[in-house]
């Protein structure tokens, strides 16, 4: 799964985990799996431990029928349950897309157990949904489609997942198909392939207007604590929509922002930049 790494396997929870030092949880976006780290994770791990899981359903985690199991609060508890039985009870937290709206719900329910936080090219999600634009809404359709009720948009991309899940990684700036390494690709299609990841990564969707907006309204002046840094890709649908370090800058104490050449997907199509920027972030946390 990610070269150099061990693939670990909890009752609800498919992980890999490879390096020694301090703690740092990685989490994927749509429409990927762990996967996503093979060409960051083994860089960050010659100075951290670092812990890669699937998102609840994606990848080899688990597909729970609820929908509450996929809110973003749900979601983040379910993280930090992995971190507790690996016995780290602080961490370094970077995310991307949805793994990255996963963290900075973690980051306000749990603050006291993240050190850091990194977010990958997302904008808020109260922001983007109570400020919804229709240049946004033609970028970012598939919010609403995959959030229509089951079996609707799943029956739809069963049909054809390959065709549906390559224009989702085509449609948001900056990128083409063969931008993406081969391996990464080969298995990505392997797990969105699977009926259930479908219904799971449309439930996610769902969970967003079912449970995630209120909880995000109620939490709408919440500031994140720790040291945050975001990062977005130079090429990609936010950064052409929104100033992406302003929608941050109110929601964090202690932010810096940075731009990757590349669109949304920039951690795959271009993880040595990627790397560069997380580094010495995480690396000044460690000392």
């Amino acid at each position: 799964m990610i070269p150099g790494f061990t693939d670990h396997q909890t009752d609800n929870v498919g992980y890999s985990m490879g390096g020694e030092g301090p703690p740092v949880l990685l989490l994927h976006g749509f429409p990927q799996s762990r996967a996503m780290w093979a060409h960051i994770a083994p860089e960050l791990a010659l100075s951290h431990t670092v812990i890669c899981p699937d998102l609840p359903g994606y990848g080899a985690s688990a597909k729970p029928g609820s929908l509450d199991a996929y809110s973003f609060r749900a979601m983040a508890r379910e993280m930090a349950g992995l971190m507790d039985s690996l016995g780290h009870d602080r961490f370094d937290l970077v995310g991307h897309d949805r793994g990255a709206r996963v963290a900075h719900r973690l980051a306000l329910d749990a603050g006291h157990r993240v050190r850091s936080l990194v977010l990958m090219d997302i904008i808020p999600t109260h922001t983007l949904l109570s400020d919804l634009r229709w240049p946004v809404a033609q970028s970012y359709y598939h919010w609403f489609f995959l959030a229509q009720p089951y079996p609707f948009p799943d029956r739809m991309i069963e049909a054809d997942p390959d065709a549906f899940f390559h224009a989702c990684l085509l449609g948001w700036g900056g990128a083409q198909l063969a931008d993406f390494d081969a391996d990464q690709l080969a298995q990505y299609r392997a797990a969105w392939r699977d009926p259930d990841t479908i219904r799971g990564m449309c439930n996610d969707y769902r969970a967003t207007l079912a449970r995630d907006m209120a909880d995000d309204s109620a939490d709408a002046d919440a500031c994140i604590a720790c040291p945050t840094l975001v990062l977005y890709g130079a090429q990609g649908a936010m950064a052409r929509h929104y100033d992406v370090p302003a929608a941050w800058a109110a929601k964090c104490r202690h932010m810096q922002a940075q731009a990757i050449p590349g669109g949304h997907f920039f951690p795959d199509t271009n993880p040595t930049a990627t790397c560069s920027a997380l580094q010495p972030f995480l690396d000044a946390r460690a000392r």
